[in-house]
């Protein structure tokens, strides 16, 4: 069933949207095709990856079809901590905090913790990257960065 003409009249009306993209998919045809339908209209779009627990998951070939496929630039604000069966929860670039799922309500009890060693210089470089690109988009801010 082709839903063009609804997902267009309600982009009309939307102030954001919220993309989820399958861990292991990535970017399909479809969120593709929305995706255009979004720009369109200028809907500004938050991407959430989902499903970083199922076999085959993989968070920076998302981050990466993203750009490739969407013609997005992909401005990360968590780290996966794991994929697939060993996923335990994200890393918040803001906070520079892990969030650790406990217990087996499926994400619904977590503790914040400080990042792990093996986690600290990627979670570093990334909340650089985040903040690099997100006072690229404000030039008062940029010179506030650079100053």
């Amino acid at each position: 069933v082709d839903f063009t003409l609804e997902v267009e009249r309600a982009l009309k009306v939307l102030d954001g949207a919220v993309c989820c993209l399958d861990s292991v998919s990535g970017v399909e045809p479809q969120s593709e095709t929305v995706w255009r339908q979004a720009d369109k209209y200028g809907v500004p779009r938050l991407i959430f990856v989902n499903k970083m627990d199922r076999m085959g998951a993989n968070y920076d070939r998302c981050v990466d079809m993203i750009a490739t496929n969407l013609g997005a630039v992909a401005l990360p604000i968590q780290c996966p901590i794991g994929s697939e069966e060993n996923f335990e929860g994200m890393v918040d670039l803001v906070t520079m905090k892990e969030i650790i799922w406990t217990g087996e309500e499926l994400g619904a009890a977590f503790e914040y913790r400080e990042i792990r060693d093996e986690l600290k210089e990627k979670c570093e470089e990334m909340r650089a990257h985040m903040v690099e690109l997100a006072v690229e988009q404000d030039e008062e801010a940029m010179l506030m960065y650079l100053g």
